[in-house]
């Protein structure tokens, strides 16, 4: 029973395992989309509504944790796994959130981070891309990860001491781009010295981090547009290399595909 729940926690190939992480990725989304939202000015209604909603998804990370926990064949490798960290940052306001300590509000900005687990999964993707479009799927989820962390961090120490610099998430973000960018502004500032000191490493990630992934996206994107038409017939990769004989993903010989006619040498020219 445990051996079959964790291989469809995990799985991204049968129906139930694709509906799983379907949901569940679309519950990260989801509760990221209500933290953004609540730092607009909404009825109070409605931010009961998004709170009860919240509450709800939090359970379900909860349970998903618990289960898999359980269905681990070893837990204390588990536990100490950097999945089953972050997991336990984010249902960790479901048991301290009320005690109304401000600062705890700062995990939750660190929810987006499970999306990690869905990032090489295929469920949003074809499963027959190769490994470039992998690196691309994991330089642009980092870039976007970083800067939606760091916002929500400077927007949450900032906001009650700097509301009118730091009013929405849109502020934060802006913010954030503008000083990772090493832009400089100076139109928003950070009064508290939390922000200051989110300030300076928002600036070292950004010397240090930015530059690297977009080298590497551009890279990914010019391999990308060198790359020609040759289905394979093992497992139907579609684009390979000009000069490639083989597939890189199963090894099967492109030339005597079925799905792609002997290339002559008239023909590659």
């Amino acid at each position: 029973m445990a051996e079959k729940l964790a291989f469809y926690l995990d799985d991204t190939q049968t129906r139930a395992g694709k509906w799983i992480n379907l949901i569940l990725t679309s519950l990260v989304l989801l509760s990221s989309a209500i933290f953004v939202i609540e730092t607009y000015p909404i009825p109070i209604q409605i931010t009961l509504i998004l709170d009860n909603l919240n509450t709800c998804i939090l359970l379900v990370f909860f349970i998903e944790y618990v289960l898999r926990f359980w269905a681990a064949p070893h837990k204390i490798t588990y536990f100490f796994s950097l999945y089953s960290l972050i997991d336990l940052i984010v249902i960790l306001p479901l048991f301290i959130g009320n005690f109304g300590i401000s600062y705890l509000r700062l995990l939750r900005w660190f929810r987006i981070l499970r999306l990690l687990r869905f990032v090489e999964s295929q469920v949003f993707f074809d499963s027959t891309e190769g490994e470039d479009q992998l690196i691309i799927r994991r330089i642009i989820f980092t870039l976007f990860t970083i800067v939606f962390v760091y916002s929500g961090l400077i927007y949450q120490v900032e906001h009650p001491t700097n509301p009118q610099a730091f009013r929405t998430f849109i502020d934060a973000v802006y913010f954030c781009v503008v000083t990772m960018t090493t832009v400089g502004f100076g139109d928003v500032t950070p009064l508290s010295q939390g922000g200051r000191l989110l300030t300076i490493l928002m600036i070292i990630s950004g010397i240090a981090l930015i530059p690297g992934q977009l080298g590497a996206l551009i890279k990914e994107l010019v391999r990308n547009a060198n790359r020609v038409e040759t289905p394979c017939g093992g497992c139907g990769l579609s684009r390979h290399d000009r000069d490639a004989l083989f597939c890189k993903v199963c090894g099967t010989s492109l030339k005597s595909s079925p799905l792609n006619p002997a290339r002559s040498p008239d023909a590659e020219k």
